[in-house]
């Protein structure tokens, strides 16, 4: 069975569809737990045990005695009805279309349709409304789960920078940085006028080749380094493999960018680096761009709402009204109505899929037809784009989601205990 589809296969029989079918000739279901004002069925416990069993026989793992995995299913169920009474006490609900987009995605990453999904899970002997149902309970149980444990992380910039660090560390031994070198030397003993001579002049061929000079030719005629001959190309090394005085400069520093000047015991040092190898870049693509929204109501139809941007759009290229003055006046996104629907310069990843393929299609300073998004009706016109570097802030993030998903498997297990103590459990005897 496919990997994916197993895992939801599993997921959804743990749970335990509580629409199991009860013959005619049999004796109505019997009550195994009382927990606060519902409870859990015999059935239910029976249906999750056959489970446990049949998922332990295809991975061939021993199962402990019923007794002890009896006790397993029944807390397992009982710690689902306890959520799914406070989702219902929230208003927490899942709407058929949510659930069928879920659906989709399931059998999407399982390699299948929808329907090739529903006839394996039959095929297995279940139910597909049972199935939706469970899977249903899965998407409310995770919402009342992110509701409840979101705002009992807390995480502190110190943590994020001290994992970021920690990160930065453990890969820096894998990159490899090209160094170029230029030496401006001082003989044993110099006077205090002779290294302040030697600084300025490190200082000033710094100064030129920020201005351009190149890099290769100045070590030729103006180190006094081992490698001046070769353009002071030291070679490909990591960070080990430096003097310890250039590691600590050169850690995270990118393709091109110059160092310096460095004191040390020979004289003052000059760094290029060339080139990195193995070293993790992220790059995002940023527009500034300003747009009219119009959101379509009981007085303004969506038809019309199109028509009037189309109007703007003409008064915009016969140059009769300015874009700043018609966002203030009519734009419906109070944010940048007031700066003239000015964005400033955003990421195109937050902006909703319409917005986001207009913005990346568009031409510099053209306003765009009118286009639809999920929020109504807009034009909009690219000012600038630009590429930035986000490799920090990616890192930043990573750290932020580590630490994030290690606190929030604390706390949740720690708000499930606090509900199931809370709560009216009583099993009844047989």
């Amino acid at each position: 069975m496919n990997k994916m589809l197993k895992v939801v296969s599993i997921a959804w029989l743990t749970i335990a569809s509580l629409g199991v079918s009860v013959q005619a000739n049999e004796v109505l279901d019997r009550v195994a737990v009382i927990v606060n004002d519902g409870v859990i069925l015999q059935s239910e416990v029976e249906t999750m045990l056959a489970q446990i069993k049949r998922n332990a026989a295809e991975q061939n793992i021993n199962l402990p005695s019923d007794d002890v995995l009896r006790v397993q299913a029944i807390d397992r169920l009982v710690l689902q009805e306890i959520q799914l009474q406070i989702a219902r006490r929230n208003g927490i609900e899942v709407s058929d279309a949510q659930l069928e987009q879920t659906i989709a995605s399931i059998a999407r990453e399982a390699g299948m349709s929808v329907d090739g999904l529903r006839q394996e899970i039959t095929s297995l002997g279940s139910s597909w409304p049972n199935y939706r149902e469970s899977i249903r309970r899965e998407m409310i149980i995770g919402e009342l789960q992110r509701n409840a444990v979101r705002d009992r992380v807390y995480i502190s910039p110190q943590e994020i920078q001290s994992l970021t660090e920690m990160m930065e560390e453990m890969s820096s031994e894998e990159v490899e940085y090209r160094l170029s070198h230029i030496l401006i030397g001082l003989r044993d003993g110099s006077s205090g006028d002779e290294v302040q001579e030697a600084r300025q002049r490190a200082e000033k061929i710094l100064q030129s080749l920020r201005d351009g000079r190149d890099f290769a030719e100045t070590a030729i005629t103006s180190s006094s380094g081992q490698r001046a001959l070769e353009g002071g190309d030291m070679g490909w090394m990591n960070i080990n493999a430096m003097p310890t005085l250039f590691a600590e400069a050169v850690r995270g520093k990118r393709e091109g960018e110059l160092i310096g000047p460095i004191k040390s015991g020979v004289g003052f040092h000059i760094l290029k680096v060339a080139d990195t190898r193995g070293m993790e870049t992220v790059e995002v693509q940023e527009v500034k761009a300003r747009h009219i929204l119009l959101r379509p109501s009981v007085i303004l139809s969506d038809k019309r709402a199109q028509e009037q941007l189309r109007e703007f759009r003409q008064q915009l290229q016969s140059g009769e009204a300015e874009f700043a003055e018609l966002a203030r006046e009519h734009s419906d996104d109070t944010g940048s109505a007031s700066q003239g629907g000015d964005l400033g310069w955003s990421e195109t990843e937050i902006f909703d899929p319409a917005f986001k393929e207009a913005v990346e299609t568009a031409e510099i300073g053209v306003i765009s037809e009118p286009f639809r998004s999920q929020f109504g009706w807009h034009i909009v016109e690219v000012l600038d784009r630009r590429v930035q570097d986000a490799t920090e802030r990616s890192k930043q993030n990573r750290a932020y989601q580590l630490l994030y998903r290690r606190k929030y498997q604390e706390e949740l297990e720690n708000w499930q205990q606090e509900m199931r103590d809370q709560a009216y459990i009583e099993q009844v005897v047989e």
